[in-house]
């Protein structure tokens, strides 16, 4: 996988500063992050790039916190379910939310050529929610995801 950096649309985050509201939100929740968990998310924070579960494992593996793929598979299963971590369908691949615990839809731009993932907020999502409740249809998970060029990889004009 080609994946560079994964970037937040409106502002940086430290890793620190993101796995400290993953954990307040977890404890306003009821939730446990586990060290494996933990430790997914804070790959996936450091490497500022989508990754795939296979490319994870042996950086957990290295943290001393498991090499068999059900490990990282649970952990990503977890942080998706609960607004953690964010699956990139077209690259198989994951990235770091750097709002955890928020309710929001986001949209990734995906550079067809380096495979840059930025992340952003998909706000037309709102109006589509609200005609699915209308028609009594409740999204839970929506992702968006846009295919194109970065400034990196466009030519020169």
């Amino acid at each position: 996988m080609t994946s560079k950096n994964v970037h937040d649309h409106d502002q940086n985050f430290s890793v620190d500063e993101v796995i400290d509201l993953a954990d307040k939100h977890c404890e306003d929740n009821g939730l446990k992050l586990t060290p494996a968990r933990r430790k997914v998310m804070e790959i996936l924070l450091s490497e500022d790039r989508a990754m795939g579960a296979y490319e994870i494992l042996p950086l957990l593996e290295k943290a001393g916190l498991g090499g068999q793929p059900p490990v990282v598979y649970r952990a990503l299963e977890f942080l998706q379910k609960h607004g953690f971590v964010h699956k990139i369908e077209r690259l198989n691949a994951f990235v770091a939310c750097t709002h955890p615990g928020s309710d929001h839809s986001p949209a990734f731009m995906i550079c067809r050529d380096c495979s840059l993932v930025v992340e952003t907020e998909s706000h037309p999502v709102d109006g589509m929610k609200s005609q699915a409740a209308d028609n009594g249809f409740a999204i839970d998970h929506t992702v968006i995801e846009l295919e194109g060029v970065c400034a990196d990889c466009q030519p020169e004009k």
